[in-house]
């Protein structure tokens, strides 16, 4: 197995256990204070918005590489063994599930829509204050 597929199959992993805290954070059986961890991690993991950007040359993903990991660990740490197991087979499964492309296209259509509309307010309040 190369490097490149170490690396796709550890990211896959990562990205399960990031869906896995969202919906154990959801789960009443789960504490709260997991559950607010756990909402700050997979936020964290989801946004885009980085503590250290990502155009800065490898520092810009050491923070990913080395603090969503870590923020995994602790949180599972704190969410008892058989719930997390639970809410990992359900995000394995989701994972499986098929994407819809129909719904990505209706998304990038609302998104399009949503960006004609603002040039052309933009254009109609700068030709009327010139």
């Amino acid at each position: 197995m190369s490097i490149i597929e170490r690396l796709k199959d550890w990211a896959d992993v990562v990205k399960r256990d990031v869906h896995a805290l969202y919906l154990a954070s959801r789960d009443p059986r789960v504490p709260w204070y997991a559950k607010a961890l756990a909402v700050l991690v997979a936020g964290y993991a989801l946004s885009p918005l980085d503590l250290i950007p990502d155009f800065i040359p490898i520092l810009g993903y050491l923070d990913d590489i080395l603090l969503i990991p870590i923020g995994i660990l602790l949180v599972t740490r704190l969410i008892p063994p058989e719930i997390l197991a639970e809410h990992k087979e359900r995000a394995r499964a989701m994972q499986a599930m098929p994407v819809s492309q129909s719904a990505a296209a209706v998304v990038v259509c609302i998104w399009a829509l949503a960006i004609a509309l603002c040039a052309w307010l933009s254009y109609g309040y700068f030709l009327a204050s010139s």
